[in-house]
């Protein structure tokens, strides 16, 4: 299978040859077709079309072992002396092969006209006319031959340079993941060391909602996009992790829009959010706090807002942004770069809002009906 697709491959590069060399034949064709008009010496259109494709028909032939030399003699540094002295003596072999093969075709195709002409004396007009010519060809052949092989270079190192890219972004986005995993364990195994001396059972009832969280999230360890679905039964289990911890003082309400369910989002992009929101907005309280969560098709785009009714941000003072947001934020420039957008902001309200916008990508159709809570 192989070498079927370097054979058609290189039969594609011979027609591609074939045919640059006939549209220059095609427009020497013309040229010669109207100036021997003008010059009171018309010819047919076949005699001018066959004389000039004869022309460059040769070049098209010769032009395979100039493309060869050109690529294994190239003017480096190292070896463009070399290079110089292989070239110069090919261009000389190269016009006189050329004249030599157009001697013979000159020949065969006066024969067909009734006007014989000798291999010599095609030879001797052919060299007083095209000697120098056959030079430049030469040169242009090799100029037109090395202009192809950097673009070809120029596109290798292009597709090189954006799988580099590609596995470098992977590789941030593998060590911010790396760093947010530990970071909701480890609080999430503190609050199950404070639970143990006053509620066992509650304990082990959070010990069993992360067994699950855990089990979730390794399955998806290796996706940096899941469905929003499924990101949605990973912070179920974290939620309920915390609704043993807060009891009620902890109130949840979901308003996910049914089309976007099966829209693509960050792998566990919404616990940090979620866990930023109860960790400020209702942790420092004693009052019942509230955490609202929605979601929103919007003109192409997806909208995830995590509302709380905390204290909100202080005048307009910035954010204090812990592992949590700032491996967020960190991750969405990886994935999304301009195309996304990150704010924090006092809801109306009162409290805080996180609203995250991101593409409206889906893995397949939508179905289902609209989580609630």
């Amino acid at each position: 299978m192989r070498d079927g697709s370097i054979i058609k491959t290189r039969w594609a590069k011979a027609l591609l040859v074939f045919g640059f060399w006939t549209l220059v034949g095609l427009a020497f064709a013309s040229q010669y077709y109207i100036s021997m008009a003008r010059a009171d010496n018309p010819v047919t259109w076949g005699h001018a079309l066959s004389w000039t494709l004869a022309d460059w028909y040769v070049f098209a032939v010769l032009s395979f072992p100039v493309i060869f030399l050109a690529r294994r003699f190239r003017f480096e540094s190292a070896t463009w002396v070399r290079s110089v002295a292989v070239h110069g003596s090919a261009c000389l072999l190269f016009s006189l092969s050329y004249m030599a093969l157009r001697a013979l075709v000159a020949q065969s195709q006066s024969g067909l006209g009734g006007q014989p002409v000798s291999f010599t004396a095609a030879f001797k007009v052919l060299l007083l006319k095209t000697w120098h010519f056959n030079l430049l060809i030469y040169w242009v052949i090799v100029s037109v031959s090395y202009a192809f092989e950097y673009y070809r270079k120029f596109q290798e190192r292009e597709l090189q340079a954006l799988e580099l890219e590609k596995r470098l972004t992977e590789a941030k986005l593998h060590a911010l993941r790396m760093q947010l995993n530990p970071h909701f364990l480890f609080n999430t195994l503190h609050a199950i060391s404070s639970l143990m001396h006053r509620d066992v059972e509650a304990a082990d009832r959070m010990i069993t909602r992360l067994s699950d969280l855990l089990r979730l999230t390794l399955e998806s360890a290796d996706s940096q996009e899941v469905p929003l679905k499924q990101e949605l039964e990973a912070l179920q289990s974290y939620l309920d992790i915390e609704q043993i911890r807060f009891g009620d003082r902890l109130a949840l309400r979901w308003e996910i829009a049914p089309d976007t369910l099966e829209a693509r989002v960050p792998n566990l992009i919404l616990q940090p959010l979620v866990e930023n929101a109860i960790h400020h907005g209702i942790g420092p309280h004693a009052r019942a706090g509230r955490i609202e969560l929605t979601a929103q098709h919007e003109h192409g785009r997806l909208r995830l807002e995590v509302r709380d009714n905390g204290s909100g941000l202080a005048g307009n003072a910035a954010p204090e942004e812990g592992v949590g947001l700032s491996n967020t934020r960190a991750r969405l420039a990886q994935l999304y770069g301009p195309e996304h957008r990150f704010e924090l902001a006092n809801a109306p309200a009162g409290g805080l809002v996180v609203r995250l916008t991101i593409p409206f990508l889906i893995d397949q159709a939508a179905t289902g009906p609209a989580i609630g809570r």
